[in-house]
């Protein structure tokens, strides 16, 4: 198997680091610190084509391979997790259930415009008492006519604050199905989630359905699809949260070094002591085997093959790796570490959240371990 980059995977990987380094890094402090989304570089991430790379060109895509998906979304979060994570959940969890699942009217009408970024999307799953568990899922939805009518709320909703559409899931009678909701939608309330402690940019908010009415050509696939959808999106986004986790981690690794070359201790660089040179060992080790995982999910997925387990390893294996490598960035800054004068901070916050998003690390060992039993 060969994880060396292609030539066009090389171009697409220094156009976004060239772009990341422009218009990302002058704002990415800023933007964590004022808790804004950085709509406008959003709005210029659509014209490189990679708010469409996981759908065909004939509905505004770019169609990439998932390697180069991957690559892209490491990018943009070595400089700004927050804008690293937007991209992946808007091409993984947004767009793509939508081009698997929907009807050729539903494409047209949806993925051009959020393809273009006209349009952000956003995906409500979690749910403030039972998180992703779909068996007990308490939003609910029932039949009224040609409406389905929705009570419920999701928490943590990454692009939610400007979102303009919504998948989000609900129980009719006992199957779990999916839905578009749009922003303007009756009975729809948005509320911003305030005070998150890491990846403060990425418009997470509450989305509150009181008797929300939606026209029956607004469900998403079939009726009891809902958890195959979430499986299938889950997959993907898998991927894309193990790339921001690896961005993350070199960006820790990068300063580090830096610093520890700069940094004068008992009259030498601390870059000279065993102790700091294992720290980077350790870092360096860690995240090349998480981007060596990714590359190795993304290529299965590419060739058609199974990649559901090898994107869970990849996910679980590069959000430790990030928030080991920030640890140790900040223990390698010592006090100034420890201050927001210096991003290494920042990178520990946006860190802790990969472990927990999409699906926690404790539940992702117990589904790659019941795979293993079972022999897949």
């Amino acid at each position: 198997m060969d994880l060396e980059l292609s030539q066009d995977q090389k171009l697409i990987k220094d156009m976004v680091r060239k772009f990341a380094a422009q218009e990302l890094e002058p704002i990415a402090s800023e933007i964590d610190k004022k808790q804004q989304f950085p709509l406008e570089n959003i709005k210029k991430i659509a014209e490189l084509g990679l708010l469409g790379m996981t759908v065909p060109e004939e509905y505004g895509g770019t169609a990439l391979d998932t390697v180069s998906f991957a690559v892209a979304i490491e990018a943009l979060s070595q400089v700004c997790a927050s804008t690293g994570l937007i991209v992946a959940v808007h091409n993984s969890l947004g767009i793509y259930p939508i081009y698997l699942y929907g009807s050729e009217e539903q494409k047209r009408k949806y993925l051009i415009p959020l393809t273009k970024g006209e349009k952000l999307i956003a995906f409500g799953l979690t749910e403030p008492y039972v998180g992703n568990d779909l068996e007990n899922m308490e939003t609910k939805a029932f039949v009224d006519g040609n409406f389905y009518v929705v009570n419920g709320r999701k928490s943590f909703v990454t692009n939610g604050i400007v979102a303009a559409v919504y998948t989000i899931f609900a129980k009719v009678e006992n199957s779990v199905s999916a839905f578009i909701v749009e922003r303007n939608s009756e009975g729809l309330e948005v509320i911003k989630c305030e005070n998150l402690i890491g990846m403060r940019g990425s418009g997470a908010c509450n989305l509150i359905f009181e008797n929300l009415k939606l026209p029956k050509e607004n469900l998403l696939g079939k009726i009891g699809d809902g958890s195959t959808i979430v499986r299938e999106a889950l997959n993907l986004a898998c991927i894309g949260l193990a790339a921001v986790s690896v961005g993350i981690a070199q960006a820790a690794l990068d300063v580090a070094i830096q610093y520890s070359k700069e940094r004068q201790q008992f009259g030498r660089p601390i870059c000279k002591f065993p102790m700091v040179q294992e720290m980077l060992t350790d870092m360096a080790t860690k995240i090349l085997s998480s981007r060596l995982l990714t590359y190795d999910a993304a290529l299965k997925r590419d060739s058609g093959k199974s990649f559901d387990k090898e994107a869970m390893m990849a996910k679980l294996c590069a959000s430790d790796a990030a928030v080991f490598a920030a640890t140790r960035a900040v223990q390698i800054h010592g006090g100034y570490g420890y201050t927001k004068d210096l991003p290494v901070e920042r990178y520990l916050r946006d860190a802790k959240v990969t472990e927990i998003y999409g699906e926690p690390s404790e539940a992702q060992k117990i589904q790659i371990a019941l795979g293993l039993l079972e022999g897949k």
